[in-house]
């Protein structure tokens, strides 16, 4: 698998050669992240290569929200990282089984994961963000659970952290309307 790296400051990073305006042909390149990367660093991504915001309709009120913030300083005290996770679910064995996939972006304290939909950008903004390890959870008569060494692409850390944000500040896509 082709790999690019995403660098402090949003560049992607492809063969040593910062990617042009064109980022789209890097969307199922794995993913690697610059020991300072943060969720900042995420956002300016968008703003060095708009054409990513368009792969996800959340994207517009998680900008507006990260373009209101403080341009420094926007840390949870107590959390140490942001992490992006995947998770595979086995349910129903024996029986009817199925399986989920689906991805996580988190708070790590101390080890343990930890919920972020309570804090707002200006929170999170320059938290350290790593890339966690596949969990496979497997319910039966007991429940199992085994992480493995996994990799991620672009497509992915970008649905995932906007998918995850999408439900901190409530944009219009997910608001229900009472009558």
């Amino acid at each position: 698998m082709s790999q690019i790296i995403l660098a402090q400051n949003g560049s992607i990073i492809n063969k040593g050669q910062t990617v042009g305006k064109d980022p789209l042909a890097f969307l199922s390149f794995q993913v690697d992240l610059v020991d300072e990367y943060t969720l900042r660093s995420f956002f300016k991504m968008f703003e060095k290569y708009p054409l990513l915001a368009k792969l996800n309709s959340f994207s517009v009120s998680c900008l507006e929200q990260y373009r209101k913030c403080p341009k420094k300083n926007c840390i949870c005290t107590g959390m140490d990282y942001l992490e992006m996770g995947k998770t595979v679910e086995i349910t129903g064995f024996p029986g009817e089984p199925s399986l989920e996939i689906y991805r996580t972006f988190n708070g790590v304290e101390r080890g343990k994961t930890c919920d972020i939909r309570s804090f707002w950008l200006n929170k999170l903004l320059d938290m350290f963000v790593q890339l966690g390890k596949l969990k496979h959870v497997i319910f039966g008569d007991k429940v199992n659970t085994f992480e493995f060494d996994t990799v991620y692409n672009l497509f992915e850390l970008i649905d995932g952290i906007l998918w995850a944000l999408s439900f901190h500040n409530m944009p219009s896509e997910c608001k229900i309307t009472l009558l």
